[in-house]
């Protein structure tokens, strides 16, 4: 048992990563499940003078798919991700939604690093007061 957070999105990655950098890492798909995020690579076939080449790079970072995911670390898992991969960019964010009403928040990247970030509501009247 646990809470369930229902997670979207993805983390591109820039530049993304090559096949070498995908096969060393421990976020590549296929992989045991070691960890609760994976690698997104795309195949292009790239003509060369020795014919058709297939080349696959990893362009961002999502959560596997899982059933019943608990977030409890994400924050931690992500950075940990980050950290993997140095010399690359991560941006973007992971939407995160709780069982409970209004449990909202994302996971973003602010200068290299993981960050919870949460929603502020404001009723429409408030808005020209907080202005």
């Amino acid at each position: 048992m646990g809470y369930i957070t229902l997670v979207t999105g993805e983390l591109r990655i820039t530049p993304p990563l090559t096949w070498p950098e995908i096969r060393a890492s421990e976020y590549a798909p296929g992989e045991p499940h070691r960890h609760d995020l994976v690698l997104l690579v795309r195949e292009e076939t790239v003509q060369t003078e020795e014919g058709p080449l297939l080349r696959r790079t990893a362009h961002a970072l999502a959560l596997r798919p899982i059933e019943e995911y608990r977030a409890y670390t994400l924050v931690k898992d992500v950075q940990a991700a980050i950290d993997a991969h140095p010399g690359h960019t991560f941006t973007g964010y992971l939407s995160c939604e709780g069982e409970e009403t209004g449990d909202l928040w994302r996971v973003v990247i602010k200068d290299g690093r993981a960050v919870e970030v949460r929603p502020r509501i404001v009723w429409p009247d408030e808005e020209e007061s907080l202005a």
